[in-house]
């Protein structure tokens, strides 16, 4: 195997620093001896409600308010429920203290951030998959860097998010050019510190987001910063939700009510790109034009299938790619996916969209 077990990197170190000391008071500490979801309050079977009782209210993820702007903008209409609260929050670490601080019932993530969290001990469910085809980050040099390729990473210093998606390209990407956690030196970080990593030279390479990726090569280019480029996928586009959230009759008809409209919005964004750049990168963002665009024209076809058998596929394989590093212990992720609502995205859109 590639990676090895035996690396001098400490896994609670990068737990705790990657994470927060607000999830270690939360019960992370133990994890490393549990090191599994308990699955003490069990997931309901029970069948989704027809329709979302009067009163309902959710407490939903935003990042930067990227959702409200897609639902008006493509003309969805109100949501059959009310939300009490629009959190601004994307990371998954955060997503994941958040649910345990009941400030949050139904988040937007990649496909680590539940892994993650059952590794914490918690409890939560993925509702909703879209996939993507195309690569989402690509691997930003530090400038002054004479990097050109992934095999060029040995002996660097990577910036590292474990419960990120930009942590599992970085192993995907790593395991594909044969190289060992041994081989590289993994510098824990969550993503916002990723750019001043780069910029300050802490880190050699870090993944940036296609989002990030065109604004920081454009500063930094002529200073011998670069872009380097894989098919390293990160898969999954999901919405995730606190089992106890899911447990509550009234709260899971609410989301199924809000998938449509995950759906939705993302398909107008894509089907729109003009408006889209101009009303959300160029208005809210500060973005120049041309940032926008670089973004947009690296956008995926959102993909929501009526089948999440790839889906887990994938989260299986990255949930033993982590357990490889010693990061987590192997389970099984079929425990993280709730069937109830498995073709809901899916019918909400054209077949286009759908494979």
């Amino acid at each position: 195997m590639p990676f090895s077990r035996t690396s001098g990197i400490d896994r609670r170190l990068f737990l705790t620093s990657v994470l927060g000391a607000a999830a270690g008071v939360a019960g992370l500490s133990g994890c490393a001896e549990s090191s599994a979801a308990t699955g003490g309050e069990g997931a309901s079977r029970a069948p989704l409600a027809d329709k979302v009782p009067a009163g309902t209210a959710l407490k939903v993820a935003t990042y930067l308010g990227a959702q409200q702007l897609q639902f008006r903008l493509a003309k969805l209409g109100e949501l059959p429920f009310k939300v009490s609260s629009w959190v601004n929050i994307g990371a998954g670490p955060d997503v994941i203290n958040a649910f345990r601080a009941k400030s949050l019932d139904l988040a937007n993530n990649a496909g680590i951030p539940p892994i993650q969290a059952h590794y914490q001990g918690f409890d939560a469910k993925i509702v909703a998959i879209n996939i993507t085809r195309k690569p989402n980050y690509i691997f930003a040099t530090k400038p002054g860097s004479d990097i050109r390729t992934v095999e060029d990473f040995r002996g660097k210093k990577l910036a590292f998010s474990q419960g990120q998606a930009q942590g599992v390209v970085l192993l995907r990407a790593l395991k594909k050019a044969g190289l060992a956690y041994d081989d590289v030196k993994l510098v824990p970080l969550t993503s916002n510190q990723f750019l001043t990593a780069l910029q300050s030279g802490q880190v050699d390479i870090a993944p940036l987001a296609n989002t990030q990726s065109p604004a920081y090569l454009a500063q930094y280019e002529a200073k011998g910063a670069r872009g380097i480029t894989t098919d390293v996928v990160d898969l999954l586009n999901l919405l995730w939700a606190p089992v106890s959230v899911l447990n509550d009759e009234a709260k899971a008809a609410a989301v199924a009510a809000y998938i449509p409209y995950w759906a939705k919005g993302q398909v107008w964004a894509y089907e729109h790109p003009d408006v889209w750049n101009e009303e959300f990168y160029v208005k809210t963002q500060n973005l120049t034009l041309a940032q926008a665009q670089g973004i947009t024209a690296l956008a995926n076809k959102p993909l929501f299938p009526p089948s999440w058998a790839e889906a887990i596929k994938w989260e299986q394989e990255t949930a033993d790619l982590l357990a490889e590093g010693g990061f987590v212990k192997k389970f099984d992720v079929a425990s993280l996916f709730d069937h109830r609502f498995e073709g809901i995205a899916a019918k909400s859109v054209a077949e286009e969209y759908r494979k």
